[in-house]
């Protein structure tokens, strides 16, 4: 029986990475046998009923493989040095041990970047050209590698097409329901989350809404949701969900998602919820532009509170931008992935 070592951010805690993950097993062959690298490897292993490893426990495994065997290095912001450049290293020598093994190597579902150190493009050429496969999950990352001469796919963000579960969480909460999901990040500066606790105020009074909090990871996103709480005081409420397809089913029930994370908005996008995105990243932006979400970059969010209002309001009153038929176009088309990983064992 193949194994297959899927390499990426899980077992950390983040939803959207464990959505991802979700999305590759649930697709998996039978045949392959996943071996998941985790930050920790006895709730990954719960949770799914896989083998898991720590981030070095992962090394000794990697060098048991055959050629025979799979590496899947995603999927994920993985090939990026701004959050940290040893961790990129880290990813990189990872996929290049299995490639010194002879072992077939997938980047999955990658975004490319930002990538700002010499060393680390030079690395990740290297590493990339050498893959079997490659697919990327936006326009930007596709055209960073064409212009590295570097072959790939490009299809939407798998969790487009993770199945989603109904929860009750908030069947009895009245609408409308606001989702907000907002995490820690220098540009999520302490007058800027005064002014989005100021404009859900204003939403509150003018829509009579309630909103909800969502984090999705608890040790980035909890304490920023706190700090809302306490300036909205009423009609709200903090809600956690550690199952994916739950999270994703939530969605379903929300009338509009103010989002900063990019799988927040994937989610709710799926689910035909309206979307208002405070875009940090540029892999946020880089949704935005392709499938016409609003909002703000957070770093140029106005200070005049009402014009914030007027431009969520706006897209919470106008019809969803996002038809159902595109939502079902990016849910097949996310599945191309998956195929990707089909057609090297084939």
């Amino acid at each position: 029986m193949r194994k297959a070592i899927i390499c990426g951010y899980y077992g950390q805690g983040n939803a959207g990475d464990e959505a991802l993950l979700l999305a590759i097993l649930s697709r998996l062959n039978n045949n392959i046998t996943p071996i998941i690298l985790s930050g920790n490897p006895q709730k990954t292993n719960q949770d799914y009923g896989v083998i898991s490893y720590s981030r070095f426990q992962i090394i000794k495994e990697i060098l048991k493989l055959t050629k025979k065997d799979l590496f899947i290095w995603g999927g994920g912001s993985l090939i990026q040095d701004i959050t940290s450049v040893k961790s990129a290293i880290y990813y990189l020598t990872l996929m290049a041990l299995a490639q010194l093994k002879g072992v077939k190597t997938i980047a999955y579902a990658q975004g490319i970047g930002p990538i700002k150190t010499p060393l680390i493009q030079w690395l990740t050429k290297i590493v990339l050209k050498r893959c079997d496969r490659i697919s990327v999950r936006d326009q930007k990352s596709a055209k960073l590698l064409d212009k590295w001469g570097i072959k790939c796919l490009i299809a939407p963000d798998p969790v487009w097409a993770l199945p989603s579960k109904i929860t009750k969480k908030i069947e009895l909460l009245p609408t409308p329901r606001i989702a907000v999901n907002l995490r820690s990040h220098s540009s999520l500066t302490i007058a800027k989350i005064e002014t989005i606790s100021q404009v859900l105020i204003k939403i509150k009074e003018k829509i009579n809404a309630n909103i909800i909090l969502i984090p999705f990871q608890i040790s980035k996103d909890l304490e920023v949701c706190e700090k809302i709480a306490q300036q909205l005081k009423t009609n709200y409420q903090i809600l956690t969900l550690e199952n994916a397809q739950e999270l994703k089913g939530l969605f379903s029930q929300i009338d509009m998602l103010i989002g900063m994370r990019l799988h927040s908005l994937i989610m709710a996008g799926s689910e035909n919820c309206k979307c208002f995105a405070l875009s940090y990243d540029p892999k946020v932006s880089n949704l935005m532009r392709e499938i016409n979400i609003k909002g703000y970059d957070l770093e140029k969010l106005p200070t005049n509170i009402d014009e914030i209002v007027q431009e969520c309001l706006n897209t919470y009153n106008n019809p969803n931008p996002i038809s159902p038929h595109q939502i079902q176009k990016l849910a097949e088309d996310a599945l191309k992935h998956q195929q990707l990983i089909d057609s090297v064992i084939t």
